[in-house]
């Protein structure tokens, strides 16, 4: 009977009701709730994704593998003379020395047919070369003529100078004794006189004798008459000295301006021949001085006959094949590619210029060439597979045409010697022209900033501080603190952050 008595005691007094049919309909089915708690959750991540998730942006931009030095870059390899070509040196492919001979050519102008042309143009210049000899004996010659021309006037002027002098001198003297000579004849006229009236005698107006005659004899009286005379005779004589003297003066007056300038016409005659001779060596040095460009400009004709390689390098697309074909100037023969160097490495990319106002020299790009097998993810380039670092060097200031603006990059040598990035491939694996996918590395924004600009469609930010702005104050506190404390700047701990 106690077994009973406790199965009553099990059984609850009131039993639960049962749910509202209605209750029953709109409750949500129990497999719903962990996928609702699943979706919740993933909106609350997401969420804490969009808001600190950070996102590096980047623009992308395509190009290829060029050579930063342009005496590196391929080079094409032309005539640079019109002619025919006679025949090859060196064979596709081959690598060749600076000098060596590619090619030669044969020459086609009627001016360079002449095979003795260089010996005829070099026996011209001396035929001109001893002409303009004989001109500068010449004109040496001339040179001392007028030299001695112009001792002889120097000499030749003064001496008629002096005779000129002399005449003059001569006809002070003439004067001077045409005047003694009249004092002389009126001395002897009055002496005459007074002996013609001692003589003869002498009565005044009354006719009263004055003086007696006889006082004096007749030879007396002719000896005063004769001195008289030959007074008289005396002054015409002296008269006549002073008419020639006069003209002694004119005559060497005369012949000094004759001398000087007979002497002066003889000088102007010898130095025009002197400089005639001087014109006639200029003509001839001109002559010279022209053939010698002549024959420098066939020297050098000759030497381009021969196409020579300008630097050392290989030998690709030989363009003109046949020994028949004709060149003019300026044809290209073959393309001549160096050696590139490591450092030589560079990539050329091009990009919109809705991007190009974003991008500085010195941003950091990331780089995937073609044959390399890659994973770029461009918002976190950390865990980017098979790509290579670089930095912007140059930016052009003009687009290309079409738009598009071109980036100059080389490899990042400060990441490559820390260790945080590769070393490109060497030049015999990376060639010119191999194409080239970048993305130049801007500012570092939330995933949810990011998102909200590519709906929106607006460019990356000019700002290219990473996304830390909330923990600046702070940050700078601590470092103050911590430089306090330690005494040292932690810019090596900030570099690798």
């Amino acid at each position: 009977m106690a077994q009973p008595a406790r199965q009553l005691k099990a059984i609850p007094a009131k039993l639960p009701l049962p749910k509202p049919h209605a209750l029953q309909l709109v409750e949500s089915p129990r497999p719903a709730r962990p996928l609702a708690f699943i979706l919740v959750l993933f909106l609350i991540l997401l969420t804490l994704a969009l808001i600190y998730v950070p996102w590096q942006q980047s623009i992308t931009g395509v190009g290829q593998m060029i050579v930063f030095s342009p005496n590196d870059r391929p080079q094409n390899v032309q005539s640079q003379i019109p002619g025919r070509l006679k025949g090859w040196k060196v064979k596709e492919g081959d690598f060749v020395e600076a000098g060596t001979v590619i090619a030669e050519i044969a020459e086609i102008d009627a001016k360079f047919l002449d095979p003795n042309q260089l010996e005829r143009l070099e026996r011209q210049r001396e035929f001109l070369i001893a002409q303009r000899e004989a001109a500068q004996s010449r004109a040496a010659a001339l040179l001392q003529q007028i030299k001695a021309l112009e001792q002889s006037r120097n000499l030749a002027i003064p001496a008629a100078e002096e005779r000129a002098r002399q005449a003059a001198d001569r006809l002070r003297s003439a004067e001077q004794a045409l005047e003694a000579a009249k004092q002389k004849l009126l001395a002897d006229e009055l002496n005459f006189e007074r002996i013609r009236d001692l003589n003869k005698g002498k009565k005044d107006a009354d006719g009263n004798w004055i003086i007696q005659p006889g006082l004096r004899s007749d030879r007396d009286f002719e000896l005063a008459r004769q001195t008289v005379e030959t007074s008289r005779a005396d002054v015409i004589r002296l008269q006549a000295l002073l008419d020639a003297a006069v003209r002694d003066t004119k005559v060497g007056d005369l012949d000094a301006r004759r001398v000087e300038n007979d002497t002066l016409a003889t000088l102007s005659s010898a130095q025009s021949s002197y400089a005639s001779a001087q014109e006639t060596i200029a003509s001839l040095s001109n002559s010279i001085q022209k053939l010698d460009i002549e024959i420098q400009n066939f020297r050098e004709r000759i030497q381009q006959r021969q196409v020579v390689a300008p630097r050392a390098g290989q030998v690709t697309q030989l363009r003109a094949v046949g020994e028949t074909e004709t060149l003019k100037s300026g044809d290209v023969l073959c393309v001549l590619v160096p050696q590139m160097k490591e450092e030589e490495q560079a990539v050329e990319l091009l990009i919109s210029d809705f991007d190009a106002p974003l991008v500085r020299v010195g941003d950091p790009v990331r780089l995937q060439f073609e044959g390399f097998p890659a994973i770029q993810l461009p918002g976190w380039p950390s865990v980017a597979i098979g790509t290579f670092g670089g930095r912007v060097i140059s930016i052009d200031s003009v687009d290309d045409g079409l738009n598009r603006f071109r980036l100059l990059i080389k490899p990042d040598y400060e990441a490559i010697e820390r260790g945080k990035d590769d070393p490109w491939p060497g030049p015999t694996i990376l060639r010119p022209g191999t194409q080239v996918t970048g993305w130049v590395m801007l500012r570092v924004v939330s995933l949810g900033f990011e998102l909200w600009r590519q709906f929106n469609g607006f460019p990356p930010m000019f700002d290219r501080n990473p996304i830390e702005r909330k923990k600046k104050p702070k940050d700078d506190k601590d470092k103050v603190k911590a430089k306090g404390k330690s005494g040292k700047d932690e810019d090596g701990d900030k570099d690798d952050k």
